[in-house]
């Protein structure tokens, strides 16, 4: 645990679907929001092209880049979750040479440049929906988009009734950031495989591409270590609150990275050093300066651990364990922690991580740390991730100085463990209670001084597990607020606005007869900040008219719109209620 002792006036001008592609208001059975108006991250470009709708049918074929496996593996992704919920074969095939005429092709060529390693672009016409990237990636991403142009009951484990419609649209797309985290601490309470494969294809449906993983702090050691058998067999035996705690094997971890490999998902394991260490020093005395052992904690106290720098033996021990993690993780990150630790002198601190730092490097990974690592001296490569609840660090600032690039995850902003309201009923409140809006409205390339967008390496959304015990309560503490985050780590700046973010929120839960994360089984917290479009009947439905892009409005006037009842405050034309309406134009008076 880290312990730190509507903006109005501006249009939601980078997207342009959302300043009118549509042409004309939803009629009143059908004011759910459209599609195009619900993606989240949104996307960089995307302009609707009218009448060009495409239907999936029993008859669609999923065609993939010819000779790529990797594209084919895509493809399957697809199918698998298109056939649970259609009931329709979807076979896949390799794409014929030129055009596709017909069904969805992921193709590896003649993807618009911007798109880069990440990004795709995606057009979809009565004929057919291809989906075009320069790497696996990039289609990867392109098909969380694609998901969520079709009714949200395309997720459901069973088969339910069309019709399965991609509205017709060209949509070029690419990341802000290219590192977008989030981290699971498994060491507060140990959350078993099935659960960190469940987050995993949480955070993939939202573009995010890192999992980091923290497994060893005070209560617990979660990771095995063949050279240190003791630390999981006793030093992961019990958890906060005193359960039976539990660890990861190596081929339980290796098949955890292979599951997150398989999403585009990079896993990062953190080893907290030198502090939050009371797990493995309760299960070898020798890392204690005393050569006494101290008893298993359960609590949730923090910074009363250190391993004994003086000693030689901790750097065998630190260089076996490093050397063990490295070699199960493909990935290019080693997270040392190094928050937090009261216990060790700054001098005894830039004395480890000196020593330790070269260990990471002879293991072939780059340095991660939490920012208090910016007091030794960092290579150019490491990346100190910052998680204070201030505008600035000096340790930051001098690393990234140095030539090196930040992770940011600012406590009172990105974490995911902190309480919504005082009436959240788990999740903590250190840093302050942080709402839906809070989480989004912060700006990653202007929040630390000294810091430039071009030294920002990407966003991290952590959620400790002090609290957290159930997948459930996972779901409730990181949505809605992990789709912000991965906003401010994919989407442009200036594509930045609260009012229409949180409509496009609101759909992802729930549109008219199209439940995506009831579907999913997602047991989310119902922020009073997001229009929750309801999961049932039909939202919109009231005596009042539907709101008319062409009609003039005057003040007093209220229509219906998006299942939601607004009043124009005055004179209006073609400002859309809860997404253009830059001036404050309209009021929303609540659902219908």
């Amino acid at each position: 645990m880290k312990t730190l002792r509507a903006r109005l006036g501006r249009a939601f001008v980078g997207v342009a679907l959302l300043a009118g592609a549509t042409t004309a208001a939803a009629p009143v059975a059908d004011a759910a929001t459209p599609p195009l108006q619900a993606i989240v991250p949104v996307p960089v470009s995307a302009q609707a092209v009218t009448g060009s709708d495409h239907t999936l049918t029993a008859n669609t074929k999923i065609y993939t880049q010819a000779g790529s496996a990797q594209a084919k593996a895509v493809g399957e992704y697809l199918a698998g979750i298109f056939r649970t919920s259609t009931g329709f074969p979807l076979p896949i095939a390799d794409a014929p040479s030129g055009t596709p005429a017909d069904g969805i092709s992921l193709l590896l060529s003649g993807a618009d440049s911007r798109v880069g390693d990440q990004g795709y672009q995606l057009n979809s016409t009565s004929a057919s929906v291809i989906l075009r990237a320069t790497t696996a990636q990039g289609l990867f991403g392109g098909v969380q988009t694609l998901r969520q142009l079709l009714p949200g009951k395309i997720e459901s484990p069973t088969v339910q009734q069309g019709p399965w419609t991609i509205p017709g649209v060209n949509i070029l797309d690419y990341p802000r950031f290219g590192y977008r985290g989030a981290m699971l601490d498994v060491a507060r309470h140990f959350h078993p495989v099935a659960t960190v494969k469940r987050y995993i294809d949480q955070l993939a449906q939202y573009k995010i591409n890192n999992l980091h993983l923290h497994l060893a702090d005070d209560q617990g050691w979660r990771i095995q270590i063949d050279s240190w058998p003791r630390l999981t067999t006793y030093g992961g035996s019990t958890q906060v609150g005193g359960g039976a705690g539990g660890y990861y094997t190596k081929a339980q971890y290796t098949e955890i990275v292979n599951y997150a490999a398989s999403r585009f998902i990079t896993v990062i394991p953190e080893i907290d050093m030198p502090g939050h260490t009371n797990a493995a020093l309760a299960s070898y005395a020798e890392l204690n300066c005393n050569n006494t052992a101290p008893p298993l904690r359960t609590d949730t106290a923090v910074g009363y651990s250190s391993l004994c720098i003086s000693k030689d033996i901790t750097y065998t021990f630190v260089n076996d364990v490093i050397r063990e993690v490295a070699a199960l993780t493909p990935g290019p990150y080693f997270h040392l922690g190094g928050d937090e630790a009261q216990a060790t002198s700054d001098a005894d601190y830039r004395t480890f991580m000196n020593r330790v730092l070269p260990m990471v490097a002879a293991a072939g990974k780059q340095v991660v740390g939490w920012h208090e690592i910016g007091k030794a001296t960092l290579p150019a490569t490491a990346t100190p991730q910052f998680w204070g609840t201030t505008t600035s660090s000096t340790e930051v600032s001098n690393a990234v100085a140095r030539g090196s690039k930040v992770i940011l995850s600012p406590a009172n902003k990105a974490y995911l463990d902190m309480k919504y309201n005082s009436s959240t009923p788990i999740g903590l409140s250190w840093a302050g209670y942080i709402e839906v809006q809070d989480a989004y409205n912060w700006n990653p390339g202007a929040y630390l001084s000294g810091v430039p967008e071009s030294a920002v390496r990407g966003v991290e959304s952590p959620l400790w597990t002090e609290t957290v015990v159930t997948p459930a309560n996972i779901d409730y503490l990181a949505f809605p607020r992990l789709p912000a985050h991965a906003e401010l780590g994919w989407s442009p700046w200036s594509t930045h606005d609260w009012n229409t973010f949180r409509v496009r929120l609101g759909a992802q839960a729930q549109r008219w007869q199209a439940q995506r994360w009831q579907a999913q089984g997602l047991d989310y917290y119902k922020s009073s900040q997001v229009p929750w479009e309801t999961g049932s009947g039909n939202p919109g439905t009231c005596t009042l008219p539907a709101w008319d892009r062409a009609s003039v409005y005057t003040g007093g006037a209220t229509v219906s719109h998006n299942g939601h009842k607004w009043t124009a405050q005055w004179w209006t034309q073609g400002e859309e209620p809860g997404t253009t309406g830059q001036w404050g134009v309209w009021r929303d008076n609540g659902t219908c």
